[in-house]
């Protein structure tokens, strides 16, 4: 006698035997539960209570400064890479644009909220996969996971509302999307990381390889995410002029990524922000450790993303904190598959660490001092007291966001001292000068001083290594037009005499 077999799972909730067509008057399904409807306002807010923090400060790192400062000339009527340029695609500097155009460009708190906003997406893009490749528990614990490891890093790295951060739902959306065969909309995901930053390409690489796992139509998957990468970057290049984008996004940084200068303070860095990461994340390495010791994880894409974007992490040999923030979305995901073959209370464990590191780096974003800021706020007083909202002003320093802050006009494209001497996260003298600045810049430089000086020039260096006296056509041109008027924090103040 044959054993009946069970009934399949959709027999079990409609009542119906396998096979049997639904009538008319049927009562329809019961509802599926609602997983989203629940979990959604708690990732929300969890989201928001992770990012309390950056609303704290006007301004957490020059990066938000440069990109505030980029806005306002946008708006005035610049034009990207041309009156107003940087190394970074142009996706985020739109961005801030557009935030200034629709709520004022006096507070970057619509940036704040973006980030929120973009943390959320991120961690709802993960839970996704991790539920469709785990189950239910599996999405709500990466979800979870992801926002509570996400502030994991110095509050300047992890609170500004800078590229990584909004970089992060274009490139856990790729990995998403490619794991459910969307190739298109995989290839636009990875152009939009690209497109905040170069090092969103790094999530190709985990695409790329679960098209090579697809069973069947691989030649027609690849066209599609070709072209829904290219598409973009194409666009995004002719509307700023294809040579202007393709140097200032690839080719004009040849000087700054190189690792040449102040070796030993750039793996100091290095080394002290992996630490720091490795405590925001320490309730998802211990799972990850115990998988690789007793059983294959099976998870060979979300290997390769993360090592993709270590490699991502190296690129250009600087090391800044906020470089890290791409490594959580594929390290949570491995942990959330990793819990998955170990007890329960594993999982348990995992959050309440997760939990309370969360807790320790908020209260660190909460509590600590901004003496960079302060220094800033200061000078940008003086210069406010000392020019007129038409005059055109030079900072010669590393924060560009002074201007944003004094309200006042660059004299110049170039924002930060780093873009014309190489200055950068610490490098010394013989990689800091003329010489080694963005190619052509000192030229273009030199003529827009001497054709609309600037009122006031700030001496911000503070005896680092692009200090005027180090660089000879600066300091002819402060000789020959300005005197010493002040010194406000130690920088020193120049006004012009003709």
């Amino acid at each position: 006698m044959l054993a009946e077999s069970p009934p399949s799972p959709r027999s079990v909730t409609t009542g119906m035997l396998p096979g049997q067509r639904r009538r008319p008057t049927d009562p329809p399904d019961p509802a599926p539960p609602p997983y989203w409807r629940r979990l959604f306002p708690v990732l929300a807010a969890l989201a928001l209570l992770t990012r309390v923090p950056s609303f704290r400060h006007p301004l957490w790192n020059p990066d938000e400064g440069y990109l505030a400062v980029q806005a306002r000339l946008l708006a005035s009527g610049g034009t990207l890479y041309t009156t107003v340029v940087d190394r970074k695609p142009p996706l985020l500097p739109w961005l801030y644009e557009a935030a200034f155009a629709l709520c004022g460009d006096g507070s970057l708190g619509p940036l704040r909220l973006a980030a929120v906003a973009a943390q959320l997406l991120t961690a709802l893009a993960l839970a996704s996969t991790a539920r469709r490749r785990w189950g239910d528990r599996a999405g709500r614990a990466a979800g979870v996971l992801y926002l509570l490891v996400s502030v994991g890093l110095n509050p300047e790295d992890a609170q500004a509302a800078t590229f990584e951060v909004f970089m992060l739902p274009f490139t856990a959306a790729a990995v998403r999307c490619a794991d459910r065969g969307q190739w298109t909309r995989a290839g636009l995901a990875v152009a939009g990381a690209c497109l905040t930053k170069q090092t969103g390409g790094a999530a190709l690489a985990p695409v790329l390889w679960l098209l090579y796992q697809h069973p069947y139509g691989r030649s027609t998957a690849l066209l599609r995410t070709v072209v829904g990468v290219a598409l973009p970057v194409v666009a995004a290049a002719l509307l700023t002029g294809p040579s202007r984008f393709l140097f200032w996004t690839v080719t004009g940084s040849s000087s700054y990524a190189t690792f040449a200068g102040s070796e030993l303070h750039v793996l100091a860095r290095g080394l002290t922000n992996a630490l720091i990461l490795a405590a925001g994340c320490a309730g998802l390495l211990p799972p990850v450790v115990r998988v690789l010791r007793i059983a294959r994880t099976g998870a060979a894409d979300l290997w390769l993303w993360l090592i993709a974007s270590a490699g991502a992490v190296l690129l250009g040999f600087h090391f800044f904190g906020h470089y890290y923030l791409q490594l959580i979305p594929p390290l949570v995901l491995l942990a959330t598959g990793a819990l998955q073959i170990l007890p329960p209370y594993r999982l348990t464990s995992a959050l309440l660490t997760s939990a309370a590191a969360c807790a320790l780096f908020l209260l660190w974003g909460l509590l600590a001092p901004r003496p960079d800021l302060a220094h800033t706020e200061r000078l940008a007083a003086a210069v406010q007291a000392r020019t007129g909202t038409a005059d055109r002003v030079l900072v010669w320093g590393i924060h560009p966001e002074t201007y944003w802050l004094a309200g006042r006009v660059p004299a110049s494209r170039y924002l930060t001292a780093g873009l014309l001497t190489n200055y950068s996260g610490g490098r010394d003298g013989p990689q800091v000068g003329e010489k080694y600045g963005v190619a052509g810049a000192w030229p273009v430089f030199r003529g827009e001083l001497a054709g609309r000086p600037p009122a006031l020039v700030v001496d911000d260096s503070r005896g680092l290594p692009f200090a005027p006296d180090r660089l000879p056509s600066l300091r002819r041109f402060l000789d020959s037009r300005y005197q010493r008027a002040a010194v406000v924090d130690g920088a020193v103040f120049y006004v012009r005499t003709r």
